[in-house]
């Protein structure tokens, strides 16, 4: 196989010698287009005999003779073309002998339909764009290999045009989520990536440095306090689509670098936050696919309002059997135990209920539903409940078990708050790396009085997954995080 490859790319430079020897540019600076492949196909009746410019990738080619078929391939698809001898002359069909697949071309002629009813071009003259000095991949039978296409995605997007299609529904779907919050008065904004101090999510950052002012710096985990300090400004509605980062595991549903929607909303509460979060998820999913019916692998998933709401400890009690919320951080490992999940070696009585959680509440979630209500201890940022101050007012969205965004009234009371980031700090102290900082310049921001509000995180890639049934966060990131290939 090496053998054969190199073979292939030594042919390939020859035919690009030749082209240079001819005097022929194998990389030119421009190519003046009238139409794309799927204009071409679509309005044939219109364009008729008329001449159009096309260009693309050739895709394919095949000889009979003093012909030649073949298909390009442009951003919106493929289309035939035709080369005849008597048409463009023997020197230019000699020429074209040293086009390989992969090569992208540019041609001029008119269209036709071949007697299978295919739209294609005749072309009456080409010129070479840019010269392709590797292989397609299907010189071995098509490019299957995940690991090959998260690392090489460019090839990935040559030859598999569903994966093409996923990441124009992408596009479609942040689109529609900023349509939707800029009709409600939402003002898009932009926060720091790199943070003096890192908040508004329990997780592990990343740690850079900048050398002129000789400072430690982290990357986003969230945009929360920032955004949140521009509520204090006075701007009440505000939103942001972003990377944030985080230094954690990486599985099917996570990647260190991901993209997150947050937005704060003054003068409402987490019930305000619920009905226009189900709003606009179920928007989006007709806006961009025209459905309310989705698919995770054999679940058929029914994004359709109102989604369900469970309190967490109720949801506890339907899958342990127990009301657990006055259980003690020993009593929950032994009933775990009992369940056939060891929790020791989790510390405090948060890490222990967000396991639980975890292991037995969210796998249960299939149809899209609030678990609302959380435990004080998971919620460092939430704003105590105002029925019973052990929960905060706080949910998160799961759909086929997997969280799909955190939201919450927000805590605007700043004792109350550095209460909290205490009981986190001390979380720290006690050896969990991802509790929550104590930020004091957001304690000094929140002293200047926030309104009431309410917000919402959402990892856009995990609804971009559901909506075009992609199951790896990976097949809806064109550049996944991996580990470098080893050389040779």
């Amino acid at each position: 196989m090496i053998e054969d490859l190199n073979v292939i790319l030594q042919n390939r430079r020859n035919n690009l010698n030749r082209l240079k020897e001819l005097k022929i540019n194998p990389f030119p600076y421009k190519f003046e287009r009238t139409h794309l492949a799927a204009e071409i196909i679509t309005n044939f009746d219109t364009i008729g005999e008329s001449e159009v410019r096309a260009a693309g990738r050739i895709m394919s080619h095949r000889g009979h003779g003093k012909t030649v078929f073949g298909h390009i391939q442009d951003k919106t698809g493929q289309i035939q073309i035709y080369l005849r001898k008597d048409d463009i002359g023997q020197e230019a069909f000699d020429l074209f002998s040293f086009f390989d697949l992969g090569d992208i071309i540019g041609v001029r002629g008119t269209v036709f339909k071949t007697r299978t009813g295919e739209t294609t071009i005749r072309v009456f003259s080409f010129e070479m764009l840019s010269k392709s000095l590797m292989p397609l991949p299907e010189k071995w039978h098509g490019l299957q290999d995940k690991e090959i296409r998260y690392r090489k995605r460019y090839l990935d997007l040559m030859v598999n045009t569903d994966v093409v299609e996923t990441f124009k529904k992408r596009s479609r779907i942040i689109n529609s989520i900023r349509e939707f919050l800029d009709k409600r008065d939402f003002l898009e904004v932009e926060t720091p990536a790199l943070q003096v101090m890192y908040g508004g999510a329990n997780a592990r950052p990343f740690i850079t440095h900048l050398n002129a002012l000789d400072l430690d710096l982290y990357l986003r985990i969230a945009d929360e306090l920032y955004l949140k300090r521009l509520i204090i400004g006075g701007l009440e509605r505000v939103y942001e689509i972003s990377k944030d980062f985080r230094n954690e595991g990486m599985d099917r549903n996570h990647n260190p670098e991901f993209t997150m929607l947050e937005f704060y909303w003054a003068y409402a509460d987490y019930v305000d936050l619920m009905g226009l979060v189900e709003e606009m998820i179920c928007n989006v999913a007709r806006d961009t696919l025209q459905a309310e019916v989705f698919w995770i692998g054999e679940t058929e998933i029914h994004l359709k309002t109102p989604f369900g709401r469970i309190s967490f400890f109720e949801a506890a009690q339907r899958q342990l059997g127990r009301d657990i919320i006055d259980f003690s951080e020993d009593e929950l490992k032994a009933l775990s135990r009992e369940k056939g999940h060891n929790i020791d070696e989790f510390k405090g009585r948060g890490a222990v209920l967000d396991e639980i959680s975890r292991e037995f509440i969210e796998p249960a979630l299939v149809q899209p539903t609030f678990l609302i209500d959380y435990p004080i201890e998971l919620s460092p940022l939430a704003k105590k409940h105002r029925a019973d101050p052990r929960l905060t007012e706080r949910f998160e969205l799961f759909i086929g078990g997997v969280e799909f965004g955190n939201g919450f009234s927000e805590l605007n009371d700043p004792d109350d708050q550095r209460e909290r980031f205490a009981a986190q700090a001390a979380m720290r102290k006690a050896g969990d790396e991802e509790a929550h900082p104590i930020d004091e310049d957001f304690l000094l921001a929140l002293q200047h009085g926030m309104p009431p509000s309410t917000g919402y995180g959402l990892g856009i890639d995990r609804l971009v997954m559901l909506l075009t049934g992609n199951t790896s966060i990976r097949d809806v990131i064109f550049f996944p995080t991996m580990r470098p290939e080893k050389a040779d």
